[in-house]
């Protein structure tokens, strides 16, 4: 039986995109498949914010930031925490990814015309000792045009294929299961689903109008996570982050719903470390919905008082943008699952961004102009119009009227207006003196201490009482659905392994579907900038690897 083409790709995500176009390089026929149309190519990465880890960067050191190998090494080593026997291939990826961020990842990417924001970003900043969790430095480099920006450069390589002969596109199919001949699997089979027009992240139509059987020398499993089944995610739900919430918001559309992972699994593959995720805490509820139940993730600067649902500080280090899932365990831990940000207009101005490619119009369209007046704005557009149309926040001039909106938006009136104003007045007589107990003030003026920060991340410190730096403003935060960390085994090669540790022949696998390479690659926890850059990593290797192995 003939094949219908060198590899099949399923998944037309970023990890699928770069290895495709790395399988066009080596003059491969390939098939790229997915389940939604056309205009959704790019999957995630085309909603990101195009953060990216890199080590030792010209934008780091232009900024007077001092990064090396060694430390990214132990931060990423000190956060991932592996501690598993099936932690061996994650780690050794980790070890992979840390000089490939330090070495040829940048010049690789601006190679292909992709540029980078000049005021790197500090991400995770953890809070705990050296060897803990966190980023030690500023690491976080948005690409400039944002998360379209990076697809960009991918897309236009496969659809070079595409003129050139080497690549079929097949989209609104949806592959159902992977069968082998001759010890090799090699063939896909799947359902042909009706066209659909519905715009780039809406959910499509599940109508079937067909059948597929396609068959290749190579297949490479591309098609992410799970962050869009929030059964599934409950099922996976680890007992350390306590229960698993009773509401939550999502971070990426329904069609992200893990079930090529199974698919791929009954076909012989070890899926590991299904418990461990990454959900953000800062999430909220998208007054302009796409996708069902669309939640965007606040990027806060440090200077946001952070409250739970009953108005009491969350407890050091758990300050904003410090440690996403330490935050998790400890909100899920509480009897509640969200929590609240009380802050004012000044903070606000200077400290939110919000993540997402449509939420970033300046830097995603690439226009210097719009990027100085935001800089230049009191409260940047897409912020000012959550202030003005999200459910989730509140703003008034004075503290009882804040807590009246707060407990207005939540089941029981929990936030005491004398315990918020004890927590708050208490935090404002920190800022009289330049000395301090209070580590997030501590940890505010250690921020400003960067240029970046400074700049345009940090407000400088004052008090949140303060009637000119008003109004208040409280925004309740939600648990928000992202990514699966967790994923096929998957060694150095990308090759998909088995419960007995051997390969499955001709299976390899990128991307989240991959846990980022290995099937795990950043073991409990997140530096952040990984993810894309790790569909890039694995995406590319897979197809590099895949391309060598095929006749």
């Amino acid at each position: 039986m003939a094949y219908d083409a060198d590899v099949i790709v399923i998944g037309a995500g970023l990890a699928g995109l770069a290895a495709t176009a790395e399988l066009v390089d080596a003059g491969r026929k390939v098939i790229l498949l997915d389940q939604e149309p056309e205009q959704s190519i790019g999957g995630q990465a085309h909603w990101s914010f195009g953060g990216l880890f890199f080590v030792n960067s010209p934008e780091q050191r232009r900024m007077r930031i001092k990064d090396s190998h060694a430390l990214a090494l132990q931060d990423w080593m000190g956060t991932a925490a592996f501690d598993r026997p099936e932690d061996h291939w994650p780690r050794k990826w980790a070890e992979a990814y840390v000089d490939f961020a330090a070495g040829e990842k940048r010049s690789w990417l601006h190679g292909q015309g992709v540029r980078f924001f000049p005021v790197v970003g500090w991400a995770e900043r953890g809070g705990y000792d050296a060897n803990g969790h966190g980023n030690s430095v500023p690491r976080f480099h948005i690409t400039w045009g944002t998360g379209p920006g990076l697809v960009e450069p991918f897309e236009r390589r496969v659809r070079a294929g595409v003129a050139g002969g080497l690549v079929q596109l097949k989209f609104r199919h949806r592959v159902t299961g992977l069968s082998r001949s001759a010890g090799t699997v090699d063939t896909v089979t799947g359902e042909v689903l009706e066209p659909s027009a519905i715009e780039r992240g809406q959910e499509s139509s599940r109508t079937v109008t067909g059948a597929f059987e396609l068959r290749a020398q190579a297949v490479i499993v591309t098609s992410g996570g799970i962050g869009g089944n929030h059964d599934l995610v409950r099922a996976n739900w680890p007992e350390r982050l306590g229960s698993p919430p009773e509401r939550m918001i999502s971070g990426v559309p329904a069609h992200v719903d893990g079930k090529m992972l199974a698919i791929t699994e009954d076909a012989g593959a070890r899926l590991i470390n299904r418990d461990r995720m990454w959900h953000y805490t800062e999430g909220i509820q998208n007054w302009n919905p796409i996708w069902d139940n669309h939640g965007i993730r606040i990027l806060p600067g440090p200077s946001s008082l952070w409250l739970d649902a009953r108005g009491k500080r969350l407890p050091v280090p758990l300050f904003p943008g410090f440690d996403t899932l330490g935050t998790l365990e400890h909100i899920m831990k509480s009897g509640h699952d969200y929590t609240w940000f009380v802050l004012n207009q000044r903070i606000i101005g200077k400290e939110f961004a919000l993540s997402g490619s449509e939420q970033n119009p300046d830097l995603t369209g690439k226009s210097v102009r719009d990027v100085f007046v935001r800089a230049r704005a009191d409260v940047p557009g897409p912020v000012k119009a959550f202030m003005d149309n999200g459910v989730d926040f509140v703003v008034e001039k004075d503290l009882s009227a804040l807590v009246r909106g707060m407990n207005a938006l939540t089941k029981e009136p929990l936030v005491d207006e004398t315990v918020l104003r004890r927590e708050i007045t208490a935090r404002d007589r920190e800022i009289a003196n330049p000395f301090t107990k209070d580590l997030q003030v501590t940890a505010i003026r250690g921020a400003r201490k960067f240029l970046g920060d400074k700049l345009i991340r940090t407000a400088s410190p004052h008090r949140i009482l303060d009637p000119k730096a008003g109004p208040l403003i409280a925004v309740r935060l939600n648990i928000l659905t992202r990514k699966t960390l967790g994923g096929l085994e998957t060694d150095l090669s990308s090759r998909v392994l088995t419960e007995g540790g051997d390969p499955l022949p001709g299976v390899y696998a990128a991307g989240e579907a991959a846990g980022f390479g290995g099937g795990g690659v950043h073991g409990y926890r997140s530096l952040e900038g990984t993810f894309l850059g790790g569909c890039l990593f694995s995406g590319r290797t897979a197809g590099r690897a895949a391309a060598k192995a095929v006749n």
